[in-house]
C-alpha cells in the first residue's frame, strides 16, 4: 500500500500540442508538491499518467495506442496503474473508459486540482468514477467580459494565479499559456466543446510564470493558446497582448518571445506594429489560414480568402522582410470543388510560406461539418492531400533556398548525433517542434556552443525546410 509518507512515483506521458505540455507540467508541479516522485520512463513508475490528445482522428489513435502500451507495462514493468487525462479523456470520458478497461481511470480537467488524491486512491485499490463529458462552452457566461468573475469556479488547466509547474525537460525554450478555450465556431473543429470558452490569463499571472521560467534557464518563451489574437477581450482590453509583449521581453534572461496561433481575421495592424517594433519578439507569424477559397472558408464558418491573406502577409513583410510565416490547411472539406483546390494552390504559390501543415478532412463528433452535405469519398480526400502536400514540399524547399545568404541568430538546442562539429537549433523565423531547424557547422578546433546559447550565422544552404548555417 502507498502511504501519505511515500506517495509513489509517476511518469507523465504527453501527446499533442504545446498547450498539453503546459498542462502536464502543471500536473507534475502539483504532484511533486504533494510528495510524488517524478520519473521520465513509464516503465519505472508506479503510475503512468497519459495526457492524451483528442484533436483529430490520428491523434486519438495515437493516444489510445499509448494507453494500451502503458497498460502492457503492468505485466512487464513496475507500473501498477495507468490513468488517462487530457483532451481525449475530457472529450469521451466514460466511453473511453468502457473501450479501454485496462486503464485504471479516465479523468477530466475537473480532476486536475486533486490529482494526487485520485492517484493515491487508485494505488490503494480504488477506481474513481470515470469523467462524464459535457459541453464546456456552457460552463461560463456567453459574454466574454462576464467570464473573469465566474472563471474561479471552473477547472482551467494552466490558469493558476501562483506558479504550479515542474519542468519535464531541459530545453532552452518553454511554452507559456496566455489563454485557453475558443469562441470561434469553425465547422470542422471540436476543440471549443472540450476546452471551453475563451478565457485569458491575467497579465500578472503570465508575467509571474515567465519570470519563473527564466529562472529555470528558459531563453525563449513560446506563447500558446487556442487563439492568441483574442487575448484580453474578456478582460476588457483587446490590445492587452500589445502591452504584454514588451513586458515579457524585458524579463531578465528572456531573449525571445514567440506568439503562436494568430487568427487571420482578428490580426490587427496594432498587433503587427508591436510585434515588429518590440526587440525580442520573434518575426514569426503562425497564421491559421486553413484554406484560401472564400466560398469554402465561409462554409467552414471562417473568413478570408486569397487576396486578404496575401494582403496580410504583405503587411507582415513590409514591416519585417525576413519574417517567417507558417500555416495549416485542410483539404477535402464537404463541398470542396476542384476550383476550390485550384484556388488553394494559387494562394500557396503566391504566399511563400516557410512551413505548411496539410490535413485531410475527417468528421469530428458533434461538429457542424459532420452534418453537412457534399462529403467527399475518402480516396478523393487522400488524393488531394497528396497533391497539396507535394506542392507544399516543393514550395517550402524553394522558400528555404531563398534564405541562402540571410543572417540568422540560432538558439542552440542540441548537438548533432551524426556530426561532432554540428549543433542544431532554430532561427527567429522557425517555431519549435513543427518547423524546420538550423544545422550550424562549427569550424574544427572551435568549442561547440552550449545548449541555450545563441549563435550568429549566415544561411549557406538548405535541405528541405532545414537550413545549413555557418557562424559569423
Amino acid at each position: 500500500m502507498t502511504t501519505s509518507a511515500t506517495r509513489g512515483s509517476v511518469a507523465l506521458v504527453t501527446l499533442g500540442c504545446t498547450r498539453n505540455e503546459v498542462d502536464s507540467e502543471e500536473l507534475a508541479g502539483r504532484l511533486a508538491a504533494d510528495g510524488w516522485t517524478l520519473v521520465d520512463d513509464a516503465a519505472d513508475a508506479d503510475v503512468a499518467l497519459v495526457n492524451t490528445c483528442g484533436f483529430v482522428e490520428q491523434a486519438k489513435k495515437d493516444s489510445i495506442d499509448t494507453l494500451l502500451e502503458a497498460a502492457d507495462l503492468k505485466e512487464t514493468g513496475r507500473t501498477r496503474a495507468v490513468v488517462a487525462v487530457g483532451c481525449l479523456a475530457e472529450r469521451y470520458g466514460r466511453t473511453l473508459a468502457d473501450e479501454l478497461p485496462d486503464a485504471d481511470a479516465v479523468l477530466g480537467f475537473d480532476s486536475y486540482a486533486d490529482m494526487s488524491s485520485h492517484l493515491r486512491s487508485i494505488l490503494d485499490g480504488g477506481r474513481p468514477e470515470s469523467h462524464v463529458p459535457t459541453d464546456r462552452r456552457r460552463l461560463l457566461p456567453l459574454s466574454p467580459v462576464a467570464r473573469p468573475a465566474a472563471a474561479d469556479a471552473v477547472a482551467l488547466p494552466g490558469h493558476d494565479a501562483e506558479v504550479v509547474r515542474s519542468r519535464l525537460g531541459s530545453a532552452p525554450w518553454a511554452p507559456l499559456k496566455i489563454a485557453s478555450g475558443c469562441d470561434r465556431r469553425c465547422a470542422f473543429c471540436a476543440i471549443p466543446m472540450f476546452r471551453g470558452s475563451f478565457v485569458s490569463r491575467r497579465p500578472t499571472d503570465v508575467l509571474a510564470e515567465a519570470r519563473w521560467l527564466a529562472g529555470q534557464g528558459v531563453r525563449e518563451l513560446f506563447l500558446v493558446s487556442e487563439n492568441s489574437t483574442s487575448y484580453g477581450k474578456d478582460l476588457g482590453d483587446l490590445t492587452l497582448l500589445e502591452s504584454l509583449l514588451p513586458e515579457l521581453t524585458g524579463i531578465e534572461g528572456v531573449e525571445r518571445v514567440r506568439v503562436s496561433y494568430l487568427q487571420p481575421a482578428e490580426v490587427r495592424p496594432g498587433l503587427l506594429e508591436t510585434m515588429a517594433a518590440t526587440p525580442g519578439v520573434s518575426p514569426w507569424y503562425d497564421l491559421s489560414f486553413q484554406h484560401a477559397s472564400t466560398p469554402l472558408l465561409r462554409r467552414m464558418r471562417r473568413f478570408g480568402g486569397t487576396e486578404p491573406f496575401l494582403g496580410l502577409l504583405e503587411g507582415v513583410r513590409e514591416r519585417q522582410p525576413l519574417a517567417g510565416a507558417r500555416s495549416n490547411v485542410i483539404v477535402g472539406f464537404p463541398g470542396e470543388t476542384e476550383a476550390d483546390v485550384d484556388e488553394l494552390e494559387r494562394f500557396l504559390v503566391a504566399a511563400r510560406l516557410d512551413v505548411v501543415g496539410v490535413f485531410g478532412y475527417s468528421d469530428e463528433d458533434g461538429t457542424e461539418g459532420e452534418g453537412l452535405d457534399g462529403h467527399l469519398p475518402e480516396e478523393v480526400v487522400a488524393e488531394r492531400v497528396e497533391r497539396i502536400s507535394a506542392l507544399v514540399e516543393e514550395l517550402t524547399a524553394q522558400r528555404a533556398l531563398e534564405r541562402v545568404g540571410e543572417p540568422v541568430t540560432v538558439l542552440v538546442e542540441e548537438t548533432d548525433d551524426d556530426d561532432a562539429l554540428v549543433v542544431v537549433g532554430r532561427a527567429d523565423h522557425q517555431g519549435p517542434d513543427v518547423d524546420g531547424v538550423c544545422h550550424v557547422r562549427v569550424p574544427a578546433g572551435v568549442p561547440l556552443p552550449a545548449v541555450g546559447t545563441f549563435v550568429d550565422g549566415v544561411v549557406v544552404g538548405a535541405e528541405g525546410v532545414d537550413l545549413l548555417v555557418e557562424p559569423r
